[in-house]
C-alpha cells in the first residue's frame, strides 16, 4: 500500500520552469512556502529553521490554506497531506542554506489507523534518504491533539526511532496541555500564537509567562513562540527565555525558490518598530 501511495503522489507532482515542484489536486495548484524560525543570540535573532506551509492557488490566485483543506474530501485527506509533506521535502534544498531544520505539520487524525500511520512515517523516511536529507533536521509538529494518547505515543516513538524530533503544536489551547507534554516528552513545545497574543495584553504577562517557560524547560523541552506580530510579543517572549521565535514581525512565509536572506535580525530594531514586518526573503 505504501508503494502505491508513493506512486500516486508522484503522479500529482510537477516541476515548473525554474525547477520548483508543485502539486495538483482538483482545481488547485499547491506550492511550498517556508516561514523562518529564529533563535535569539545576544542582541540578534538568527534563522535556524523553517516551517513548511502550503500555499494553494486556483485560477492563478492564492487561496486561504484553510479554505483549501476544508474543501478536501475525507477520502482524499491522507493523499493531500502526504503530497504536501513530499513537496516540502523536495523543495527544501532550493532554500540554498545549510544547517536549517525543517518543521512540518502532522495531523494524526487524518490517518488514525496505526499500521497505515506507521507506514506513512516509513515512507517519509525513505524520501529523506532519496533526497540526501538527514532525519535529525526534521521536526514533526503534531497539529491535532484530540487523537488517542496511545496512538500518539506510538507515532512519536516511531519517529524518534528514525531520528525525527517531535513538537507539540498549539500549546495553550484545546488538548495541548502539560499532561500531553508529560506523555509525549516532546523535543519542542510550540506556544499557540493566538493564545500568546491574548496573554500579552495583560500587564503582568512577563511575570506569568516566565514560570511556564521554565516548567517546560524542566521537562527538557525547548519552547517556540509563534505568532510574533508586535514588538510587545517579542519582548515578553525574550524576557521569559524562550528558545525559538516565529511570526510576521520577523518574517512572512515565502514561496519555494525565493531568495533566502541569512542575515540576523537586530532585536533592538525590532522592538523599536511599530508593527512593521521585517522581511527575511528578498
Amino acid at each position: 500500500m505504501s508503494s502505491e501511495r508513493r506512486r500516486d503522489v508522484g503522479d500529482a507532482i510537477f516541476v515548473d520552469e525554474v525547477g520548483i515542484e508543485y502539486g495538483v489536486h482538483g482545481d488547485f495548484r499547491l506550492r511550498s512556502a517556508y516561514q523562518p524560525i529564529f533563535a535569539p543570540h545576544g542582541h540578534f535573532l538568527h534563522p535556524v529553521a523553517v516551517e513548511g506551509l502550503i500555499e494553494p492557488h486556483r485560477a492563478g490566485r492564492p487561496v486561504a490554506p484553510q479554505a483549501f483543506f476544508d474543501s478536501v474530501e475525507a477520502t482524499d485527506r491522507l493523499f493531500v497531506e502526504t503530497m504536501c509533506r513530499v513537496l516540502h521535502l523536495r523543495n527544501f534544498p532550493n532554500i540554498g542554506v545549510d544547517g536549517l531544520d525543517l518543521f512540518f505539520n502532522y495531523n494524526p487524525l487524518v490517518n488514525d489507523h496505526p499500521g497505515r500511520a506507521l507506514a506513512e512515517i516509513r515512507l517519509m523516511s525513505r524520501y529523506l534518504g532519496e533526497l540526501g536529507l538527514a532525519p535529525g533536521m526534521l521536526v514533526c509538529e503534531i497539529t491535532e491533539q484530540a487523537a488517542d494518547d496511545t496512538l500518539l505515543a506510538r507515532l512519536a516513538h516511531e519517529m524518534r526511532r528514525d531520528g525525527i524530533r517531535i513538537a507539540i503544536d498549539d500549546f495553550g489551547t484545546g488538548h495541548s496541555t502539560e499532561e500531553r507534554v508529560s506523555l509525549l516528552k516532546p523535543d519542542i513545545v510550540k506556544i499557540d500564537g493566538g493564545w500568546f497574543a491574548e496573554f500579552c495584553r495583560h500587564a503582568a504577562a512577563e511575570r506569568f509567562f516566565r514560570p511556564l517557560v521554565s516548567s517546560l524547560h524542566d521537562q527538557d523541552a525547548r519552547v517556540l513562540v509563534e505568532g510574533i506580530e508586535q514588538p510587545n510579543h517579542l519582548r515578553v517572549a525574550l524576557d521569559a527565555g524562550v528558545d525559538l521565535l516565529q511570526g510576521f514581525l520577523l518574517a512572512r512565509p515565502a514561496l519555494a525558490g525565493t531568495l533566502f536572506k541569512e542575515e540576523p535580525l537586530a532585536v533592538d530594531a525590532l522592538l523599536g518598530r511599530d508593527n512593521n514586518v521585517v522581511p527575511l526573503f528578498g
